[in-house]
């Protein structure tokens, strides 16, 4: 068969066959999988309406399309995929649990989550026996934290490692990543409150990610506490309680008096002990998960990890996401140095070169130079895959219109850890204010707002929003000499809500038509002076003097947009004429006016956004 031509060009015609791409690659890569020449990929793009370059990362709808015209299957690559592929390049197995004799028991990973305000953070507190909900912004926790704590069963010393996740559902995609590195999923609902929608959404996401669930009915000790009812609304979401009959174990608390919090950490023990086979290889390279990120002004970058296998030691070579380093020093969630870590033991970890997201893996490689090289080919495939996620696809018919200035709102987010900002951009991208205006994020990043960060804003409608930090000095007088605005916010709610009105405030206002009154046309009259004058009877509302006008006629248009030049009644000059009353009216210059035609007149009125 002939090679299929687009637009003139000759292209290699595929049979079928799958061609796998990692997401964001450019016509370069495709024309190497197909022996072709990329310059002919790019001719072949134009003639189907996308303007692309040899070199730029393509969106996998352009790929797809592409493959179409040629006969090839495109199969995009996920992230998961590539990072496997990039892993087994250097001889890495990630998730490899080594020797099956090697294997030893090890802590359950607890997430605790549900709704705002139904005690996680005092649950977390009484167990851990500190309190960080002081120096929080509304009362919510901003920053996941991990932390071990030692509890007793059938006489044994046992340790179970908690994830405290933010409540609000603005922190959705930090409650998921969560739910990743997490063994049992604790719930939390208050006895007096009952089921809310941030407890579904919850229980969506530990079920999604197939943990086992333990419920903790909270606040049992205020008036109006029902706990039966608890137990009652949540057979609604699959979780049935013992009692009843299920396999999931309801435990009774009160976290402000302490009571029944052994209770609890034992149930959570027996669940894993039924449900769960925890056991990990302490003896092989150190694999896990980035709980947490920041930049400490004094430390630098900082991650909070947890070991899901092998043990972690100071000196170790590791990456994590893009982040590469040597750790230089461990420390536990008292502030002591640790010298190792065992599986699901969580420590911070400094000595990386930069801050790595939350719910990124990391592992032990065997030199510095390896976790180099991995990390900068991660960090090429996120840039890659951002770009093709940015680029919209213009076809010719419309690249006029694409070319025009369009209505967006720029935003830099600086906050003071990667998994708030990551938070923070994917609430706001959610937000719904039509299709006028766009949101675009070009930067994010952890620690305070820099000169670089001010230099990038330097441009219209661009907005720097610094949550939990500050800019620095020069930032400050060259942000200030600029003009470019610098907006700080500690809750999440108030950045969302000032953002929407930003981008509310963008929109082009919107009109819509009042109808003011209707006038029956009784005798028409010419005069030399004011032209054609309608004498009528207002049959309905009012008619105004300056109001516009269209013209009716057996109930058809016949003329829109007319002015009300004069409006008399009798030899007086007024301004509005009311239902039941006679006047006289000119339609500015027009004349094509009968009896019983009909006036109907209008205003365009602005019309507020929801």
């Amino acid at each position: 068969m002939a090679a299929p031509s687009v637009g003139g060009v000759r292209l290699p015609k595929g049979n079928g066959e799958t061609i796998r791409l990692p997401r964001g690659a450019s016509l370069t890569d495709f024309a190497e999988k197909i022996n072709a020449n990329p310059a002919s990929l790019v001719q072949v793009l134009f003639h189907l309406g996308e303007m692309v370059t040899a070199t730029a990362s393509v969106s996998d709808e352009v790929l797809e399309l592409l493959g179409q015209e040629m006969n090839y299957r495109v199969q995009v690559v996920s992230p998961e995929e590539e990072d496997r592929a990039l892993l087994e390049s250097f001889d890495i197995e990630f998730g490899d649990p080594g020797d099956e004799d090697a294997l030893a028991a090890r802590p359950p990973v607890v997430t605790v989550m549900g709704h705002v305000d139904h005690g996680k953070t005092r649950l977390l507190d009484t167990v851990r026996k500190a309190n960080v909900r002081e120096g929080e912004s509304g009362g919510i926790t901003q920053h996941i934290g991990a932390y071990q704590v030692s509890t007793e069963l059938e006489g044994v010393e046992r340790l179970i490692t908690m994830i405290d996740t933010p409540g609000h559902e603005a922190f959705t995609a930090m409650r998921a990543r969560g739910a990743k590195s997490t063994d049992i999923a604790v719930i939390v609902v208050a006895a007096d409150d009952g089921v809310m929608p941030q407890t579904v959404e919850s229980i969506n996401h530990a079920q999604a990610a197939d943990l086992p669930i333990v419920v903790a009915v909270n606040k049992i000790d205020v008036e109006g506490a029902n706990p039966d009812k608890i137990r009652q609304q949540l057979t609604e979401y699959n979780l049935v309680a013992e009692e009843y009959g299920g396999d999931t174990m309801f435990v009774e608390i009160s976290a402000k008096q302490g009571t029944n919090i052994e209770g609890l950490l034992e149930a959570i023990l027996l669940t894993a002990d039924a449900a769960l086979d925890l056991r990990a290889n302490p003896d092989m390279e150190a694999q896990g998960v980035t709980i947490e990120g920041h930049l400490d002004r004094g430390r630098g970058p900082v991650a909070t990890v947890l070991v899901q296998r092998g043990t972690l030691k100071v000196g170790d070579s590791v990456v994590a996401g893009d982040a590469s380093g040597r750790v230089r020093r461990m420390i536990d969630e008292h502030g002591e140095d640790v010298t190792e870590a065992l599986p699901s033991r969580p420590v911070q970890v400094i000595g990386l070169t930069s801050v790595p997201g939350a719910g990124d893996t990391f592992l032990v490689v065997d030199e510095d130079r390896v976790a180099r090289q991995i990390a900068d080919r991660r960090r090429a495939r996120e840039r890659n895959a951002e770009l093709a996620s940015r680029r919209k696809r213009v076809s010719l018919e419309d690249l006029d219109a694409a070319l025009k200035e369009t209505n967006t709102l720029n935003l830099i987010i600086k906050g003071d850890n990667s998994g708030t900002v990551e938070a923070l951009e994917e609430s706001l991208m959610k937000l719904d204010v039509g299709d006028e205006v766009d949101l675009r994020v070009i930067h994010r990043g952890v620690g305070g707002i820099t000169e670089g960060d001010i230099n990038l804003a330097i441009a219209d409608n661009v907005i720097v929003m610094g949550f939990n930090v500050r800019a620095e000095g020069k930032a400050t007088e060259l942000a200030t000499r600029e003009g470019v605005e610098i907006r700080y916010y500690s809750v999440i709610y108030q950045a969302i809500e000032e953002i929407e009105a930003a981008l509310k405030g963008m929109l082009k206002p919107e009109y819509e038509e009042v109808e003011l009154g209707r006038a029956e046309v009784r005798e028409v009259f010419k005069s030399s002076k004011f032209g054609t004058i309608a004498g009528c009877l207002v049959m309905g509302g009012e008619i105004r003097r300056n109001a516009r006008a269209r013209l009716l006629r057996d109930s058809t248009v016949i003329h829109e947009n007319l002015p009300i030049s004069s409006l008399r009644r009798f030899k007086d000059d007024v301004v509005e004429v009311r239902e039941g009353y006679e006047c006289g009216i000119t339609l500015g210059s027009y004349s094509d006016i009968k009896v019983d035609d009909v006036i109907e007149t209008f205003e365009m009125r602005e019309k507020p956004r929801a």
